[in-house]
């Protein structure tokens, strides 16, 4: 039996129903037919306020779960709001969290923009300065920008448009191939 590659979930959003964590359980949806397991990253609202002075051994314990989850991941996908045209602070906050480890680095990691046409690129350009931080590698021809209409989102929660949860596939499957190529 062939273990598939798990993509990391993660929102920057702590709205239950923000378009963010749809596209992700949108995307969660769909990995299967992708050939990948996606798996949600929940923790963002329990991780602490990020002190240099606590990144040492023993970590906090919500950070050490983070982490284990970015080591155990063959790829990133973030999706996030924009507040005051960058990434909101509760996940700048994660992100910093990533700084002092190494889980991330030379991972591959790409982001949809749910936002509206024109909206969301001052979180685009922060989220990439603090990728490059991190030593993430942007897997670029999978960071896309899907706005969604609140009217293509079934009862369940989940995006309908068939176009763009083929897109999420596609995103998935890019961000899986490229975790491949890095494991070798």
């Amino acid at each position: 039996m062939t273990t598939l590659p798990v993509i990391l979930l993660l929102s920057g959003s702590l709205r239950a129903l923000s378009t963010n964590e749809t596209v992700l359980r949108t995307a969660k949806a769909v990995a299967p037919s992708a050939g990948v397991r996606a798996i949600r990253y929940e923790g963002l609202a329990t991780l602490p306020h990020f002190n240099p002075d606590d990144d040492a051994d023993p970590l906090p314990a919500p950070v050490t779960g983070l982490r284990a989850a970015i080591e155990q991941a063959a790829g990133i996908l973030i999706c996030t709001p924009e507040y005051a045209g960058t990434l909101p602070g509760s996940f700048k906050n994660l992100l910093d969290w990533t700084v002092g480890g190494s889980e991330i680095s030379d991972k591959p990691v790409a982001w949809v923009n749910a936002a509206a046409p024109g909206r969301g690129r001052g979180a685009e350009a922060t989220l990439r300065t603090v990728l490059g931080y991190t030593g993430a590698d942007i897997v670029e021809s999978a960071c896309v920008q899907m706005p969604v209409d609140r009217g293509t989102v079934g009862e369940d929660g989940l995006i309908t448009d068939h176009a763009i949860r083929r897109q999420l596939g596609e995103v998935l499957a890019l961000l899986a191939t490229s975790g491949e190529r890095a494991a070798h």
